[in-house]
């Protein structure tokens, strides 16, 4: 009689009841997925749907460069290292990036190019970003990372992102799971360790009923509980948001709330604000592309007082905004 010796991996497989802590992108499809949601969204009498759909098409590019594309890994030293001091395995913050990504921008810009007619002023944007040298793409880029908004050009932004995202979307897809630290800060992404974009309540499998957090970065996902801020872990003053009819009755209103597969969370601690949908009463959701595409609940949020925990990374605001508390309690 054989007996199989059960490897870790395996062990933690048979354990149903384990809810899993990270959800690495899948490169095949992650980009494609999203241009498709894009383009769902700008279809339902969007206010910025020419945007969408421009980003739809920024996407594709991404999802076409990425098909042959390979970055460079991070070593076995640098990992280990991470490991050993609770940090992001590939931290967009080091200043170390594969240089490879300035290539990768150039190869977006043609295929948004090759992909249809542009209006004057795109045509110069995209003209002016294959002019600038590759000090100042590393500029901005460091900036765009550090969230300081002042350095940042909004209108380039976007696709210098999009160059950036391709990069570590590649390295975050082949993570082995189980080399991903925990990291202090659990609102920052284990992997890049870049802020989370929205986040979303999965449906299926493993996932089924859970909460995770998407990068804006490399798409990675990672668990973290309901009704807990992902800006600064607080348990306090959280509440939910939707966007309803001004004219409903208050009763009316509650219930379109409760039946909106968009929110935004917001918490009366830090008084910032992430979005989250709920995959059972929209299975397409996709956490990049519809907290772009919900700027009428950006709108709401203000008005009540919240800000964003941290900008779309498609769409930068044109003035420097207060940076919102980071700052983390103990973890449950």
């Amino acid at each position: 009689m054989v007996q199989r010796i059960l490897e870790a991996g395996d062990i933690e497989s048979l354990d149903h009841t384990a809810i899993p802590r990270i959800r690495t992108p899948e490169r095949l499809a992650v980009f494609s997925a999203r241009a498709a949601r894009l383009r769902q969204l700008a279809a339902l009498s969007n206010p910025i749907a020419g945007y969408l759909r421009l980003m739809a098409v920024l996407a594709d590019a991404q999802q076409a460069v990425i098909t042959g594309f390979k970055a460079k890994p991070p070593s076995a030293e640098l990992i280990a290292s991470a490991q050993q001091h609770s940090m992001p395995l590939i931290p967009a913050l080091s200043g170390v990036r594969d240089p490879a990504w300035h290539e990768v921008l150039l190869h977006l810009l043609d295929k948004v190019q090759a992909a249809g007619p542009l209006t004057p002023p795109l045509e110069a944007l995209i003209e002016k970003q294959r002019t600038l040298d590759q000090a100042t793409l590393d500029t901005q880029a460091d900036a765009i990372f550090a969230q300081r908004f002042e350095e940042v050009d909004p209108a380039s932004a976007p696709f210098i992102m999009a160059a950036l995202q391709v990069v570590w979307t590649d390295l975050a897809a082949d993570i082995d799971k189980r080399e991903v630290p925990y990291i202090e800060t659990l609102g920052l992404c284990p992997v890049c360790g870049s802020h989370p974009v929205a986040s979303m309540v999965r449906v299926g499998g493993a996932y089924d009923n859970y909460r995770y957090l998407q990068c804006g970065l490399c798409a990675t996902e990672w668990h973290m509980v309901r009704a807990k801020c992902s800006n600064c872990d607080s348990t306090k003053g959280i509440a939910y948001h939707a966007v309803g009819s001004q004219d409903a009755d208050e009763a009316t209103r509650e219930a379109d709330s409760k039946n909106a597969s968009l929110k935004a969370e917001s918490c009366d601690e830090c008084h910032t604000y992430r979005k989250i949908g709920i995959q059972s009463k929209d299975y397409d959701f996709e956490p990049f592309a519809d907290d772009l595409a919900s700027l009428t609940l950006d709108l709401l949020m203000g008005a009540e007082g919240y800000r964003r925990a941290s900008p779309h990374p498609w769409l930068w605001p044109e003035q420097a905004e207060p940076a919102a508390d980071d700052s983390s309690g103990e973890s449950d």
